[in-house]
């Protein structure tokens, strides 16, 4: 039995782990908790410290050390694995990703498939850069699912941008920036630091991403994805998998990937790799690189594939070729994980459905998993990792036979999950969560 530590290491995901066929023979130990590494703003030489000491005060072997989350895991891993020689992507190829800036400056080396950036400073009154002009997104050059994104469409939306980014981009661009002490950095990086934004063209389109690894300078993708938004909204509805896009399409996004995958110097990781492409033109863009797989699709390559894309980032943490069968299968032909969400003004949650209800409903729908994401009387404006513009109140994994049954078992799920806010400042106007995109009254 091998003993692997998993930074943030949760339940869901524990249960995922120990379904896969490397994960059979592992113990696996959490190291750091979520709320350590995702409340507030976290001091990464004290994370590092705690992790150290929990690391060599463990009786028996450590053999691996590995993550699927986010800042600050996907930085914190190659760290924690240096220091005791186990296999790992280099903290300076993970920060390459991860620095928004510095991502964009090794990828226009190697591909043409990027949208026009400039840099954004928060001092002083900051210029509408142009290129990219509007409209564009505006974001931190770190930042985690969406935190502090804003879509610009004129000087208004800028400056009112800019204001909220000013007040809250300390919450990981301090945190970041312990992380960038520890590696050499070329002047134009060592400049611009982890609290500056970027601004960059928007991209239209289908959303789309690819999954890989890299072992011992391999580069290997092995699925893409799509990732589909609400109707007139930039959030996600759902991630899907296998991606509907043409075979020539996913081999474009593959070549890219792997160019700047190898740009980069990745090495011995698990990665994802988002896309916009544009059927109309036929235009491809990177969006970004994840030195990471995502965690969020695990049961999804399980419904489709029978065994959870986890497997890789095990079998790579314990220095073991990541390579799976290419004949196992899974139960269903298409799988997705769809976001239930409320959009509009914050609310505090009077009810979410119980326990029991989401049991009822799973048994009634084969192949479906919901996890209710917001807790009685707690502000959805509190809830960790939510985008600007809208909170998650459901994530539902769904495997069918096709797109139309999917679909037809997350109209169900919507209906049965019962919800009711209280606006904070008007106690008496209870909101339905009912059909999050109608924000329908109650």
């Amino acid at each position: 039995m091998k003993n692997v530590f998993v930074v943030g290491l949760d339940e869901r995901n524990h249960e995922i782990l120990r379904r896969t066929p490397t994960g059979r023979d592992c113990r696996f130990h959490q190291l750091l908790s979520l709320d350590e590494l995702q409340t507030g703003e976290v001091d990464i030489d004290q994370l590092i410290t705690k992790a150290e000491k929990i690391l060599d005060d463990f009786p028996d072997t450590v053999d691996a050390i590995c993550g699927y989350w986010d800042f600050p895991v996907t930085l914190l891993v190659p760290i924690l694995c240096e220091r005791r020689g186990l296999p790992s992507a280099s903290l300076e190829s993970v920060v390459k990703c991860e620095h928004k800036y510095w991502s964009r400056l090794e990828q226009r080396k190697v591909i043409d498939e990027y949208p026009p950036f400039a840099l954004v400073e928060l001092n002083g009154d900051p210029a509408v850069p142009d290129p990219p002009g509007y409209p564009m997104w505006l974001k931190p050059v770190k930042s985690a699912s969406s935190e502090l994104a804003f879509h610009v469409l004129d000087d208004k939306d800028f400056g009112e941008a800019v204001a909220e980014l000013r007040e809250g981009i300390d919450r990981i661009g301090r945190p970041f920036e312990q992380i960038l002490s520890r590696v050499d950095l070329p002047p134009e990086i060592s400049e611009v630091g982890g609290r500056t934004c970027l601004a960059e063209g928007a991209l239209h389109g289908v959303q789309a991403a690819v999954e890989g690894f890299v072992y011992r300078g391999d580069v290997v993708v092995y699925a893409s994805l799509d990732s589909v938004d609400y109707p007139g909204s930039s959030a996600f509805l759902r991630h899907q998998y296998p991606s509907g896009l043409s075979e020539e399409v996913r081999g474009r996004m593959a070549d890219v990937s792997e160019r700047v995958i190898r740009q980069v110097g990745l090495d011995n990781s698990t990665f994802s790799v988002e896309f916009f492409y544009d059927p109309v033109e036929d235009g491809l863009n990177l969006l970004e690189v994840n030195p990471r797989h995502s965690q969020s699709h695990a049961e999804l390559f399980e419904l489709v594939d029978g065994i959870a894309n986890h497997e890789r980032m095990l079998l790579l943490s314990l220095g073991r070729d990541p390579r799976i069968p290419s004949d196992t299968h899974g139960e269903y032909s298409v799988a997705a994980e769809w976001y239930h969400r409320r959009f509009g003004d914050d609310g505090v949650p009077v009810r979410v459905p119980t326990d029991e209800e989401v049991d009822e409903l799973e048994r009634s729908l084969p192949g479906v998993s919901v996890k209710v994401v917001p807790e009685p009387g707690e502000p959805l404006s509190q809830m960790r990792s939510q985008d600007s513009y809208s909170f998650e109140l459901a994530k539902i994994t769904i495997g069918a036979a096709d797109e139309t049954e999917m679909r037809a078992k997350y109209e169900r799920c919507v209906e049965a999950l019962r919800f009711e806010f209280v606006e904070e400042d008007k106690d008496e106007d209870v909101a339905s969560g009912r059909g999050a995109e109608q924000a329908a009254e109650r």
